[in-house]
This record gives C-alpha cells, sequence and structure tokens, in this order.
C-alpha cells in the first residue's frame, strides 16, 4: 500500500511544483526555510471568448494581414519576465499547480500552532530522495530532491506559398530596389538591353521573354523544447529544420563548391542526372554545397534560474521589447527576423507593484576569435578587446501579470503597463575588410592570425545611446500600445579599409569634427474589440525619421550610405524587420519601415468563433505611406503609395499540447491578397521619362500595379 500511495504522490509532484517561482520569491522574506510553502490565489480565468486585450484572436494592426493573435500579445515584453509565475510545463496544466497546492491545506497559524495538514512536532520529515504522501509535506529545500525533469514542447510548422507580381514596380533601373527577375527581357534606363530572347512558340527563331511574376514556396519546422529540471532551473531551447527552405530548390544533381574568384561555382552534373529536366528528388539541404543553411540549424539555447531575489538568465536568448519596434523577438509563426543576444541578464523587483528592474551585459560583437579550420576541437577565445562592440542594457518596467489583467479586465478596471529599455554601446577598432577567396588579406576571417588581424586594424570610435519607451493602456475591450526610440550617438571615423586614414577632421567645419548619430522612430496601435471579441477595429501609426543627405531609402551598396552633402549627421531610422504593417511595400521591397511613416485603419471579423479554438474569419487593412525626406524618394515625392490587403483565415481545434491561452494552437491556414498602387515617390522624374523615350518609345517609363497572393498554411502547438 506504501508503495503505491508513493508512487501516487510522485504523479501529484508536478501539481505541487505549479507554486512556481512565486513561492520561491515569497520565501526569501519569510522566517524560516523549514516552513511549509504557502498556496497563491488562483484567480479566476474569463469565460470563452473574453480573453482581454492578450487573447487569441485575430487583429489588425499592425500585422497587416500576416499574423493574427500577435497584436495583442506585442505589448508584452519578454524582457523582463514575469517573477515568481512559472510557466506550467508538459506535466502541469495551467492552473492545475495552484489547485493543488490550495488543497493541501498548508497554512502557519499566527498564534504558532500548526493547522491541520501540516507535521507537527516531533513528526519526521520526509528524507532526502523520497516523496511524501501530500503535497504539504514537500519543503522549500526538498524541491531539488523531489523534482523529475519534463520536457515541455513548444513550436510550429509552416508551409507559405507566395506569388509576387510587378515588385520592381515598372521600374528599369540598373540598381532597383527590387531586382527584375532574370527570366525577363528588359531596357534598363542606361539604355542597356538585358536581353533574354528565348521565348515564343518557334524554337528555331525564339522571342523576348517578358515576365514581372516571381513564385514559390519555403517551409520551416520550429522545434522549442524547454527542458524544467526543476520549479525554478530550467533550460530553454530554439531549433529550426529545414529553416525557411525553398521548395524544389535541393533538387539531386545541384551541386556547389568553393570558387577561386570568391563565393561557389555550380558542379557539372553526374551521369545519373545530366539534366534538371531529369531531378527525381530532393536532397537534404547542405550548406556550402547545395544551400546557404544546414538543414538543422540551433538559433538559441540559455539557462534560467529563480533565485530568491530575481531571476538569472545566461546563454543566447531572445530580446524583445515593447510592440517589437526596435528589438523584436521574432516569435510569431509567420516571422522571419529575430532579435537574439548573448547576454548575461538579472532581473528583479517588487512583485506586488509588478514593478520590475533588469539589468544585462551583452556580447554584441567581439571581433576575430582564435578558431581555426584545422583544428575542430579545443576552446576558442576572443583574440582582442578594443574591437568588441561593449553593450549594456537597463530595464525599468511595470507589467501586471496576464491572467490578474484580464480579470482586471473583465471586471471593467483600467490597466497600465509600460516602462524604458535603454542601451549603450561602443566600439574603438574595427577591422571589416572583406577579401576575394584566395587573396592574401588582413581581414577577421576565420582561422585568420593575430598579426594579420591587427595590420586590418582602423579605428571606429563609436558611441551610442538607446533609450527605448513604452507604454500600454488597456480597458475593457479597448488596448493601445505607443513605444518611441532615440538612437544617439558618434563616429570618429566612418572608412572600411585599414592604411587610408580617417575622416575625422571636417573640412567644412573645424570646431565640429566626427560624425553624428540622431535617429528617432514612434509606432503605436490601437483596437477595439467587440461582440464576444468577434469584431476588431484597429488603428496604426508609425513614423521614422529620414536623412536627406542619402540617396535611397535603402541602402544601395555595402557599408554606410554616403553623405551627399556636407552635412555630417546619419538620421534615417529603420524599425525591426520583424515588425510587419503590410504585406508589399515595406514587408518585401524596402524591408522594413525606414525613413518613412504611416497610417493604417483595419478591420476583421469572426465568422465561427467556439471556446475551443476553433475559428472562421476575415480582415481588411489600408495603408497609406510617405517619406520623411523626399528627396530619399526615386521621384522626389513625399506620397509613397497606398496598399489594400485582405485575409481569410481558419484555425481548427486548439491542440492539446498548447497550455497557454494567448497562443494560438493546432492546425491553422490564411490566405492574403494584396495590392498596392504606386505613387509620385516612387515614379519617374520628367527627364528620366525623357530619355528614356529615345532607347524604348514603344514603352515609356511608367509606376504599375503591384500584386501579391500567399497561403499559410501551418501546425502550431
Amino acid at each position: 500500500m506504501s508503495t503505491q500511495k508513493s508512487r501516487a504522490a510522485r504523479r501529484r509532484l508536478p501539481r505541487v511544483l505549479g507554486i512556481g517561482v512565486a513561492g520561491l520569491c515569497a520565501l526569501a522574506y519569510a522566517d524560516a526555510w523549514a516552513q511549509p510553502v504557502p498556496p497563491p490565489p488562483v484567480p479566476a480565468e474569463p469565460p470563452p471568448g473574453q480573453g482581454g486585450a492578450g487573447g487569441a484572436g485575430p487583429t489588425g494592426a499592425p500585422q497587416g494581414g500576416s499574423e493574427p493573435g500577435t497584436a495583442g500579445q506585442g505589448g508584452a515584453p519578454t524582457e523582463p519576465p514575469l517573477m515568481g509565475e512559472p510557466k506550467p510545463t508538459g506535466a502541469t496544466k495551467a492552473g492545475e499547480g495552484g489547485a493543488a497546492a490550495a488543497g493541501a491545506g498548508t497554512q502557519v497559524a499566527t498564534d504558532g500552532e500548526k493547522t491541520e495538514g501540516a507535521p507537527g512536532e516531533g513528526e519526521e520529515r520526509t528524507q532526502k530522495g523520497e516523496v511524501a504522501e501530500r503535497p504539504s509535506e514537500v519543503y522549500a529545500e526538498d524541491w531539488w530532491t523531489k523534482a523529475t525533469p519534463v520536457f515541455d514542447l513548444h513550436g510550429y510548422y509552416r508551409v507559405r506559398a507566395e506569388l509576387f507580381h510587378n515588385f520592381a514596380l515598372g521600374r528599369k533601373d540598373v540598381k532597383a530596389i527590387w531586382p527584375q527577375p532574370p527570366d525577363n527581357d528588359f531596357i534598363d534606363a542606361a539604355g542597356n538591353r538585358h536581353q533574354v530572347a528565348l521565348c515564343g512558340d518557334d524554337p528555331l527563331v525564339p522571342e523576348a521573354c517578358e515576365s514581372n511574376t516571381q513564385a514559390g514556396a519555403n517551409m520551416r519546422f520550429r522545434f522549442a523544447p524547454e527542458l524544467h529540471i526543476s520549479d525554478n532551473l530550467r533550460i530553454m531551447t530554439q531549433v529550426d529544420l529545414l529553416d525557411n527552405v525553398v521548395l524544389g530548390s535541393t533538387p539531386d544533381g545541384y551541386v556547389n563548391e568553393p570558387s577561386s574568384l570568391g563565393g561557389y561555382h555550380v558542379v557539372a552534373r553526374g551521369g545519373y542526372s545530366p539534366t534538371g529536366a531529369f531531378v527525381s528528388t530532393q536532397w537534404a539541404p547542405v550548406s556550402g554545397v547545395n544551400s546557404l543553411k544546414d538543414s538543422i540549424t540551433v538559433k538559441r539555447v540559455w539557462g534560467e534560474y529563480a533565485t530568491p531575489i530575481g531571476q538569472l538568465r545566461f546563454g543566447r536568448m531572445p530580446s524583445h521589447w515593447g510592440i517589437g519596434m526596435l528589438v523584436n523577438g521574432g516569435e510569431g509563426y509567420d516571422a522571419d527576423y529575430q532579435s537574439t543576444s548573448d547576454r548575461l541578464m538579472f532581473v528583479t523587483g517588487v512583485k506586488a507593484w509588478d514593478l520590475y528592474f533588469g539589468a544585462a551585459w551583452d556580447f554584441a560583437n567581439e571581433g576575430a576569435i582564435s578558431a581555426a579550420v584545422n583544428e575542430q576541437q579545443g576552446q576558442p577565445y576572443d583574440l582582442a578587446q578594443k574591437d568588441d562592440v561593449d553593450q549594456y542594457v537597463f530595464i525599468v518596467v511595470r507589467k501586471m501579470n496576464p491572467e490578474l489583467q484580464r480579470k482586471a479586465l473583465r471586471e471593467g478596471q483600467p490597466v497600465f503597463n509600460g516602462g524604458t529599455y535603454f542601451v549603450y554601446r561602443r566600439q574603438g577598432l574595427v577591422n571589416e575588410l572583406a577579401c576575394n577567396t584566395g587573396e592574401v588579406c588582413n581581414d577577421a576571417s576565420l582561422g585568420q592570425s593575430s598579426s594579420n588581424v591587427s595590420a586590418g586594424y582602423l579605428r571606429r570610435g563609436a558611441e551610442a545611446f538607446i533609450p527605448d519607451s513604452w507604454f500600454q493602456f488597456m480597458y475593457k475591450g479597448f488596448r493601445f500600445d505607443v513605444e518611441a526610440a532615440l538612437i544617439w550617438g558618434s563616429m570618429e571615423n566612418t572608412s572600411r579599409l585599414a592604411g587610408t586614414g580617417t575622416d575625422y577632421r571636417n573640412p567644412d567645419d573645424t570646431e565640429d569634427p566626427g560624425w553624428k548619430i540622431r535617429q528617432f522612430g514612434i509606432a503605436g496601435e490601437a483596437e477595439f474589440r467587440a461582440i464576444e471579441d468577434r469584431l476588431r477595429i484597429g488603428f496604426a501609426s508609425g513614423y521614422a525619421t529620414g536623412d536627406d543627405d542619402l540617396e535611397s531609402l535603402v541602402p544601395t551598396g555595402e557599408g554606410l550610405q554616403p553623405q551627399l552633402t556636407a552635412n555630417r549627421t546619419y538620421s534615417e531610422f529603420r524599425f525591426h524587420p520583424n515588425y510587419r504593417v503590410d504585406l508589399i511595400l515595406f514587408r518585401n521591397i524596402l524591408q522594413r519601415v525606414q525613413g518613412a511613416y504611416y497610417f493604417k485603419p483595419s478591420v476583421e471579423y469572426d465568422f465561427l468563433r467556439d471556446p475551443d479554438g476553433q475559428r472562421v474569419g476575415a480582415g481588411a487593412g489600408l495603408i497609406w505611406s510617405r517619406a520623411s525626406e523626399f528627396m530619399q524618394t526615386p521621384g522626389h515625392a513625399r506620397d509613397l503609395g497606398v496598399e489594400i490587403d485582405l485575409k481569410a483565415f481558419y484555425q481548427a481545434k486548439d491542440g492539446v499540447m498548447n497550455d497557454d491561452p494567448d497562443k494560438m494552437g493546432g492546425f491553422f491556414t490564411q490566405v492574403d491578397f494584396g495590392v498596392l498602387f504606386p505613387l509620385d515617390g516612387l515614379g519617374f522624374l520628367q527627364a528620366q521619362k525623357d530619355d528614356y523615350a529615345q532607347y524604348d518609345p514603344t514603352n515609356p517609363l511608367d509606376t504599375k500595379i503591384a500584386l501579391m497572393a500567399r497561403w499559410f498554411l501551418g501546425i502550431l502547438y
């Protein structure tokens, strides 16, 4: 009988661990560690369909038809985490830990007498390695010996099919914002013919190929297991399999090898696959052979240890703040970019006030290391300190517990969250030479000697102060988020080649040497939910400073964009590329919001929404974008374009492995369609039209409407 009881206690033990880090932090202020752990209160769960602003329903701002449900979570920073509230593991479902602890009846009376359920004086406590019959007999110092490691599995698998049409917008520049498809025959603005005369019905009389469409599909399997060693100690990972591999891009017979001129060249096909027309299978991606990535990519591994006074994080971990305008963890199922930091971080705070403080030391860029190509073992080390990018992060944030937040919103109470994320970074020396294969070069490549690295140094003298503030207000079905960031810095030298001297001296103003960095960005989101969260009306807007001394909104070459005038200030601000606003202009053509501002109203509605997670809905958004500095645009005008994005989505019942009510689970599919109407800012100058008429009078220069269609298929868990 005692054996059966012991086994039953082991099965109940994960419930005891559900008291989590909250109990650990509370014990720091207790009179004695030997006292039983008091259970935390269990807040009531919201009724189905009323998850508050953090619910899993789709939203129209700011994702632009990309990721339903992410904007509602966007205001919750992953840095710092909520202390004292562990995430339920695979062995402990949400709410079970508190219920189990509460049912144990473990209390300490104010007069010193122990209540029923606690061992009395003279009773023997459970010995090390044994499991108590009652959860109330598990003591804080025994947690380590009583805990059983548990894997908690999360991630997703996705396949995305996409079609781009006229993404070059009718432009025929040599350095176009979006390059022409290689199977398109055209005459560029300089009068050069890019001939692809291989189409038509007659193989003996081929005709010019006309193609303005690009289409394909890609996939990713993200595997993010969490190893919970005990209730206050865990190891987190993120591994991607076939990460954004383009379907059909690794056929049998397709092999590359390094070229003596730099890059790669294709190896001749073998006799069993002499031509691509006879392809019979796909090979696994191998970096440098048939792909730029390996089949398996380990992106993050970090540890978390909850001490009585705070949480310690160490390793390669996600970095996210506010709504993700500046640093973005890229956790969404449709994400392609992410902020990842090699970091040592500690977070503490006053839980009663929901106020937290954090500090981090980042290893942003260490420069050349000692790793050698012909030595695969041993311990590489950083060759020098003066070329490191030193980065320090400080955080002050007020963030309410998600469950208590939902409860407050359900009861009609306002919720305020917000804080400041401050970054300081600097770099003294730098070696950023780039050489072709086979050249003797003093760069910082792998296996380079210390003397060669030293010969390639130049003085950079870069320094930056980056404050980023975030504020969130929620009341019933209304949510408002705003994030603003400033980058205030300087550089002594913008050169890239060692031995070329320095451009620190200002020939136009000797009293104002060096180079300045003055950049500012702000983004806001507002959302109103009604009809049991079925209807979501949103509005999003953002602004990023531009630079009228730069040639283009996007970088046109290697290194820093050269200033075209005597101005020595870099002022173009760039949002994080994973902060999605639309489908075409900012997401793909410009690749991010930069040097521009936008306005976006949106609406979504769930035609079907069940408590078990099943949903069917649709949404629409309108985005008007303008340049902050008109001189940066090709047409020297502020208006960039007007884009209309539409979507329809279906989510099946939530998966059994999903224990987070704020996240989606199970099967999900979505169809998106976008159309971009380019305006004068993306057009042509009159002089360009006149010059081009002499090269191709039958096809005058004019912008064209861009279209995009995409189909997303995913399984989330």
